[in-house]
């Protein structure tokens, strides 16, 4: 009879991609809220100066996202804080009030 021997099993790594469902949500909701307030600029540069505020707004959106990356280090990293999705949520909230003071 042959020996019998066994393989090691691999050890479970950890998922590189999510580090569970509340980074996800904060991700989604970061994601969402990212197009959300872009949107609300180029909108409010086109109510103000129409063609022109729209091409000032994508430089602005431009720069805003840029600066959102520095400060993170990637668009959606992995461990975004609560405290950028709440801020950004407020920004955007902030950012939609004004449209509707605007239209």
């Amino acid at each position: 009879m042959w020996p019998v021997t066994s393989q090691p099993q691999p050890s479970s790594v950890p998922n590189s991609v999510s580090a569970g469902p509340a980074s996800d949500a904060k991700a989604f909701g970061a994601a969402a809220l990212l197009t959300f307030a872009s949107g609300m600029v180029a909108l409010i540069g086109f109510v103000l100066v129409h063609v022109f505020g729209v091409i000032l707004a994508i430089a602005g959106i431009v720069f805003g996202l840029v600066w959102w990356k520095e400060r993170h280090g990637q668009m959606l990293p992995r461990d975004l804080p609560g405290k950028s999705v709440a801020s950004l949520a407020v920004v955007s909230l902030l950012l939609f009030g004004l449209v509707l003071l605007m239209v």
